[in-house]
């Protein structure tokens, strides 16, 4: 089973920055897609931004220009740097690995952002 953590979540005021970060283990040596989603109270979980093995990025139209998705392969590591957040961007975050073994997500890490 492949068992990714993410971390970095916490609090932080309206304009800051937060760096979030998913480390992938088990018996994976590679990822085909990586990708962050979040997901508020009384709403589906929805996309942010993705990363492909290639290098292909797609972002949510919510977050172009303030964040961006990046990958180490060599640590198993997913990130998601988020700048001028807003408070709309409180949320769940949850990392997302598409690999050989399957789909896997991480357990979510709460993105507060005060006005």
């Amino acid at each position: 089973q492949v068992h990714l953590v993410e971390s970095g979540g916490g609090s932080v005021q309206a304009g800051g920055s937060l760096s979030l970060s998913c480390t992938a283990s088990g018996s994976i040596f590679n990822f085909n897609l990586m990708g962050w989603y979040r997901q508020t109270p009384g709403k589906q979980r929805e996309l942010v931004a993705t990363v492909t093995s290639g290098g292909d990025t797609n972002y949510a139209d919510s977050v172009k220009g303030r964040v961006t998705i990046s990958a180490d392969d060599a640590r198993l590591t997913g990130y998601l740097q988020m700048n001028s957040l807003k408070p709309e961007d409180t949320a769940v975050y949850y990392c997302k690995a598409e690999t050989r073994l399957g789909d896997f997500w991480g357990q979510g890490t709460q993105v507060t952002v005060s006005s």
